[in-house]
């Protein structure tokens, strides 16, 4: 990677060098077909998980007796998925991702199967624990496999073919998670995910053994490789900022839930928490969008959130306030898998690398008009269809950036600090997630949003307003990110 190799060393994977035959292939080519397959297949099984645990939620919820806790059975995942992020972070820089994948997806399984045969909501709510550490540790291993096996030139590939894994569980997911709850019980979603998870390890496994496995080789300009030794210990500083980082974050959730003078003294002990452990674990100069890996983690942040924060307003706008059942609002946003894709696809196009900072512009901005677009549906006369068209625009501005920000992050990465890097760059896009999801239910409750019913009933009335005060400032967000994304190039002599 020419962006970050020192002047006297050439610094490379601990996997074995690429043999000439696979210098031409692409990501299915005989040398990296078994583990495109396998790797992609741990994605869509984690996408399948995403999708299909939401839609049974609710079910379980109500059957523990959890209703209350509900939003604690999200924010469990959350703040041990942060933690795991850190230490798979360590972990891969020092001793190889195949560690840490092998124990997230082992917690990951472990977690679902808990969720899955808990009978109380406690119980159930510590397997979204368990299962969010899992997945906090195979997410950063699977970018620190990409960027340990794949040549520079592939990378884009693999990144759209990650995206293109969530296509089929963002429109067959809650589908048919919905039939198996129904027709067996939604612990089945949750006990059957875990041994499907099997078969890709047996493909993905060896070969992440073979080629991106052990500690980083170093090879001096004399051509005289050794091990980097001196990394051998885990950052136990890092190690405290991440456990402060996942309880300040969690602290900050609880705050935004309750709405009351008291709920400003966890607030206040989660920022007190989250200042310094993000200036300590994101790249310095992230907070000012300093050009080049910064301004990388700070646009994943902006990018996630901002979009995230709003779609998840999206169904409940539909229900309330246009009158849609449940299951047409969810599909309103089922195209936004393919048009994801779609972006995804785009970047990885060769002809366009030299572009990929531009790409990036493009893709902002079409997020934040889609974002913007989503409330006009709140006036009658605008037809119900134009969230869905405007989602589809700004899911495909999304892959645009989400795989470029990938790209670029292990691009400007050395080899020894791709776990760390990679692990910084989950820690943006979840933290941002949870800190703009935190500020727009806030603003949403305070103008009466947490009153909203659906129309049909006549419960209630209707709060347009409420869901302006978020989809409008994510909007912003969004813009905002437009710019970071023309600081994503370093300055060179």
């Amino acid at each position: 990677m020419p962006d970050s190799k020192p002047r006297d060393a050439d610094v490379v994977g601990a996997a074995v060098p690429s043999v000439p035959a696979e210098e031409h292939e692409g990501v299915l080519g005989p040398g990296h077909r078994a583990l495109s397959i396998g790797i992609v297949s741990v994605v869509l099984l984690i996408a399948f998980e995403a999708t299909a645990v939401g839609t049974a939620m609710p079910v379980a919820a109500r059957e523990l007796d959890g209703i209350s806790l509900y939003a604690f059975a999200f924010s469990g995942y959350f703040t041990t998925s942060l933690f795991g992020m850190v230490l798979a972070g360590q972990w891969s820089d020092r001793h190889g991702p195949l560690g840490p994948l092998t124990s997230g997806i082992a917690s990951f399984g472990a977690g679902l199967l808990l969720s899955g045969t808990a009978g109380a909501m406690w119980v159930f709510i510590l397997g979204r624990a368990v299962q969010g550490l899992g997945g906090g540790l195979v997410i950063v291993a699977l970018y620190v496999v990409v960027g340990r096996a794949y040549p520079e030139r592939l990378r884009p590939a693999i990144m759209a073919a990650f995206a293109a894994a969530w296509i089929v569980p963002s429109i067959v997911g809650p589908l048919a998670a919905g039939t198996v709850t129904e027709q067996l019980g939604w612990r089945w979603v949750f006990v059957g995910i875990p041994v499907l998870v099997l078969l890709p390890l047996a493909f993905a496994l060896p070969q992440i053994r073979r080629r991106a496995s052990g500690p980083v080789v170093v090879t001096s300009a004399a051509g005289v490789p050794g091990e980097t030794s001196p990394r051998a210990s885990f950052d136990r500083r890092r190690i405290r900022l991440a456990l402060a980082i996942s309880l300040g974050a969690g602290l900050l959730q609880y705050a935004a839930q309750d709405l009351r003078p008291l709920s400003l003294l966890p607030a206040a002990l989660g920022v007190v928490l989250l200042v310094p452990a993000v200036l300590g674990l994101l790249p310095r100069g992230t907070y000012r969008a300093a050009r080049g890996l910064p301004s990388v983690v700070l646009l994943r942040g902006v990018a996630a959130g901002s979009f995230i924060a709003a779609e998840s307003f999206v169904p409940l706008m539909l229900v309330t306030q246009r009158g849609l059942s449940p299951t047409l609002a969810g599909f309103s946003l089922a195209a936004g898998g393919g048009t994801w894709a779609l972006g995804s696809w785009v970047q990885s196009r060769s002809r366009l690398e030299p572009h990929r900072e531009r790409l990036t512009t493009v893709g902002m901005l079409l997020v934040a008009a889609a974002i913007a677009t989503a409330p006009s549906v709140l006036v009658d006369s605008v037809p119900v269809w134009t969230v869905a068209a405007a989602w589809g625009v700004g899911c495909f501005g999304m892959g645009l950036v989400i795989s470029s920000t990938s790209v670029l992050l292990l691009k400007l990465s050395a080899p020894e600090e791709a776990g760390s890097n990679s692990a910084a760059l989950q820690i943006s896009d979840g933290l941002s997630n949870v800190v703009l999801l935190s500020a727009g239910g806030a603003a949403f409750a305070a103008l009466g949003g947490g009153t909203v019913s659906h129309t049909a009933t006549h419960a209630s009335g209707s709060h347009p307003a409420a869901f302006a005060a978020v989809f409008l400032p994510m909007a912003a967000v969004a813009l905002a990110g437009a710019w970071v994304s023309t600081r994503l190039r370093e300055h060179r002599p």
